[in-house]
């Protein structure tokens, strides 16, 4: 746990009691803070007094009265489409409003750092898709190079809930834009920016809107080193408002598809293969082809960011390299099942939206697609560049009909559930196809999270090959 600095004998509330909201409420105590809990889930509320917290009503009149500051869980709406209400008061009131990342970096550095050899560092990961696998696969490298890491953020613990730093240690944190939208402090030593398209539009007011949430990152405490995607336009006007020229090697330009050789630094990858630039010249490639943790170009994007970061730290390509033929990838993103008589069965239940629904379209050439859910804006129109590889789509949920007229003269099927979706695929696939779960849908039709869509896939496809 690492104690929070700043509020000792202080009233903090703590609104919102998910994972990060009791992680939170644990460390304020831990630092000598009272922490006041709330939540508008009565489930949540009964999970945070089994484990003993007190309960405050954060919503009553005056109770925000005394309070050094209000400290929101990410989920919450801190200001469009419109703040919740004890947000709002907040605001109102002038009562500083934070997250747990911008208490994690105002309590990381401690006083035992002073005896440090080595300062620990902290590489934050941001950006619309492959957070998770970059962010992974960084902490992965670290790990198999011997360096101390821990993962945290939106991925893995709560970013209080990690250990305190050893020395020489890396902490490697997913951020997601409701996290950097509203931390008071972000100081990362590294900060890597991935690639941006259109999502949670509504919670940032637009595509500007969420772009400046996601630039906070860097402008706010302005990290030693920039590692930053350029195949979006975002990408590129925030690598130049990092930089003090192309030859800033500061600032590592990383792309998937693109020739970047005009840079101080640049890492890039083509036709699956991985290429280090440095003032002019070529230094390290990687053959990402016979990684079977990373397949396809997103992925190849994925490890040019994970690579630019390690390299940032200072190890070797050649134990990168190592240790990306040796990562697992991650559960529900690009995820091998299982594999019968030529056919490969691929769990991406994480492709929530239609951009990562499309790159995993590209990664393979011949897919029996397995979409639906509970659509979002536009459905499933903007795929249809995409479609070429599939073999034959299976609709399952909310949304199956609509993604059914969407489809042009791509053979579809509409099939309700996964096990008959799964059912469907095994015994119509032949040797050389990949039944594809990659819905383009949130999952919130027939699941609880994409996670539970995905662990429904896995079963139906294990029963399969049983």
């Amino acid at each position: 746990m690492i104690p929070v600095k700043g509020y000792d004998g202080a009233k903090v509330g703590v609104l919102g009691l998910g994972r990060s909201g009791l992680a939170t409420a644990r460390a304020l105590i831990a630092g000598g803070a009272e922490a006041l809990l709330w939540d508008d889930s009565p489930e949540a509320r009964a999970k945070a007094e089994a484990e003993g917290f007190a309960l405050t009503d954060l919503s009553r009149h005056s109770a925000l009265d005394g309070l050094a500051a209000l400290i929101v869980s990410p989920g919450i709406p801190h200001l469009y489409p419109s703040p919740n209400k004890i947000i709002a008061q907040a605001l109102a009131a002038g009562l500083p409003v934070d997250n747990d990342i911008g208490l994690f970096f105002r309590s990381y550095a401690s006083e035992d750092w002073e005896s440090f050899d080595i300062t620990p560092r902290v590489i934050c990961v941001t950006g619309s898709n492959g957070k998770s696998t970059t962010t992974a696969l960084i902490h992965h490298i670290l790990d198999v190079a011997g360096r101390p890491t821990q993962m945290a953020g939106n991925i893995g613990r709560g970013v209080l809930d990690i250990d305190p730093a050893q020395e020489g240690e890396v902490v490697v944190l997913e951020l997601s834009s409701y996290q950097t939208d509203l931390a008071r402090s972000l100081t990362p030593d590294i900060a890597v920016f991935t690639n941006l398209s259109p999502d949670h539009l509504d919670r940032h007011h637009g595509m500007g809107g969420y772009f400046a949430a996601k630039r906070r990152l860097f402008a706010e405490g302005g990290p030693d080193r920039a590692i930053i995607g350029v195949d979006e336009m975002e990408g590129h006007f925030l690598a130049n408002q990092m930089s003090e020229g192309a030859a800033d090697d500061r600032v590592i330009r990383i792309s998937s598809g693109q020739k970047l050789e005009s840079f101080g630094w640049s890492v890039f990858a083509r036709k699956g293969f991985l290429s280090e630039w440095r003032k002019g010249r070529q230094v390290a490639s990687i053959d990402l082809r016979m990684v079977p943790g990373l397949p396809g170009a997103h992925n190849h994007q994925n490890a040019c960011a994970a690579y630019a970061a390690t390299r940032a730290l200072g190890i070797a390509p050649k134990m990168i390299e190592a240790a990306m033929h040796s990562f697992a990838g991650l559960p529900h993103r690009s995820q091998l099942v299982g594999e019968r008589s030529g056919v490969r069965f691929i769990n991406d239940s994480k492709a929530t939206n239609v951009d990562s629904a499309a790159k995993a379209l590209q990664a393979f050439p011949k897919i029996r697609w397995i979409a639906g859910g509970l659509g979002k804006e536009g459905g499933i129109a903007a795929l249809t560049p995409f479609l070429g590889s599939v073999v034959k789509a299976y609709l399952i949920g909310h949304s199956a009909r609509d993604f059914a007229l969407q489809l042009g003269d791509t053979p579809h099927e509409i099939c309700e559930t996964m096990a008959q979706a799964v059912a469907r695929a095994a015994t119509e696939a032949e040797a050389g196809d990949v039944v594809l779960l990659a819905p383009a849908a949130a999952s919130f039709d027939q699941y609880p999270n994409f996670e539970k869509r995905g662990e429904d896939f896995m079963a139906q496809v294990l029963a399969t090959l049983a």
